[in-house]
């Protein structure tokens, strides 16, 4: 079963439509993922840890937690899909393809054709470059078939 981790953006349902088409062609493959939910996210430091009277300070527990989960997940996973979104600046999802870079994973970054001058070092280091989902589970399909 290959194991892939869905990193990035968190705005769309990108995650769900590879998810959806995965799961449509029977595809053996594991799907990992962050916790999107940014209520959740954003909280964790807070509910395990104590309130903090500074957002600097809750924002920072709340960042060593999930990235105690996102190494994790990325250390699991054979193949890191990224995506880059239009609408925020992923500096988390630059992050963990530094991680995966240095962990030896595969990586497939996905992102609008205008941020590829903006992206190229992250993109020098994919495995593969793509614009679109279907691209991704089609390099996927072909991966494990």
């Amino acid at each position: 079963m290959l194991k892939v981790y869905l990193s990035g953006e968190v705005h769309s349902d990108w995650r769900e439509s590879i998810i959806d088409q995965i799961k449509a062609d029977n595809l053996p493959i594991r799907i990992l993922k962050p916790i999107t939910d940014h209520e959740v996210s954003d909280q964790v430091g807070e509910k395990i840890l104590g309130p903090e009277e500074s957002g600097f300070w809750k924002d920072h527990k709340s960042a060593k937690i999930n990235g105690i989960r996102t190494r994790l997940l990325i250390d699991q996973a054979d193949v890191v899909v990224v995506k880059f979104g239009e609408k925020y600046r992923q500096w988390n999802a630059a992050f963990d393809v530094g991680y995966a870079t240095a962990k030896g994973k595969s990586i497939v970054v996905i992102h609008p054709q205008e941020f590829t001058h903006a992206l190229k070092e992250v993109d020098a280091v994919a495995s593969a470059v793509t614009h679109s989902e279907i691209n991704v589970v089609e390099i996927l399909k072909y991966i494990v078939q």
